[in-house]
């Protein structure tokens, strides 16, 4: 195989999986690993990934990227149905839980359908919609639609989280800088989703792993604010320790 033949191979293994390790490419090109990394850093060179230690991300989104629902819902399923298969077996019979929008948290609420007394609070009229014909009672914040996400937005959404209180929030983020914090591309949305860090007596982010190392435009909250993050195996293991030393529990999935 030519140089340019595995290079474009690697990015196409890169839009598939979201993530490619060294060890791996080398294995299945039946290369050295030196090869494979002066692909990568080719790649990296002109723009097309990011290079990180053991392989490569795509390349960083800026911090006002704001994919469509339906874009991000091709992305990473298998590993959103395996953390929401994980945040569903964290919630209890009768209690209130926040759901923000999101595909992650959108594969929650579809997990979630089977159970009897829960009360679901969200900003997204998707996940309303996910729920109807349930037995799970739904109650939606109101407030201005955001048609790229669903979502509701605006003081009429804050307003009605301030006056309810959660056991459980799963919060679904579009960057997460272990240092820095949650973020997301929207101000609308980082102040709506403030309030519900606000008003959930346990806060759990939910996410895959090529949100780490990114972040969006609006500070959410710093990652204190954590109990757990609930995320898959290829989160970057720096992060991970990083996340427990400061005492925030982390369940990989």
């Amino acid at each position: 195989m030519l140089n340019e033949e595995r290079r474009r191979a690697i990015l196409d293994i890169l839009k598939r999986e979201g993530r490619v390790l060294v060890l791996d490419l080398a294995r299945r090109f039946e290369t050295s690993q030196v090869t494979i990394r002066k692909d990568l850093e080719g790649l990296h060179a002109h723009g097309l990934i990011h290079r990180t230690h053991g392989g490569a991300l795509p390349a960083r989104e800026g911090a006002l990227e704001d994919p469509t629902l339906r874009e991000k819902e091709k992305l990473h399923h298998q590993e959103k149905l395996r953390i929401a298969a994980a945040a569903a077996r964290m919630v209890q019979e009768g209690q209130v839980v926040i759901l923000d929008s999101g595909t992650t948290t959108t594969a929650i609420a579809r997990a979630l359908r089977s159970f009897r007394n829960l009360t679901i609070v969200t900003n997204a009229v998707n996940i309303a919609a996910e729920l109807s014909g349930t037995t799970v009672e739904v109650i939606l914040t109101g407030g201005t639609l955001r048609k790229n996400s669903f979502s509701l937005v605006g003081p009429i959404a804050e307003e009605t989280l301030h006056r309810l209180n959660a056991d459980l929030l799963f919060l679904g983020v579009d960057g997460f800088d272990v240092h820095y914090g949650l973020s997301t591309p929207n101000l609308l949305e980082a102040k709506v989703n403030r309030v519900m860090v606000e008003v959930a007596k346990r806060k759990v982010a939910v996410c895959d792993s090529s949100k780490f190392g990114r972040r969006s435009l609006s500070l959410i909250a710093p990652t204190s604010t954590l109990d757990e993050v609930l995320t898959d195996r290829r989160a970057p293991k720096a992060d991970t320790r990083a996340l427990k030393k400061a005492g925030i529990e982390v369940t990989l999935v």
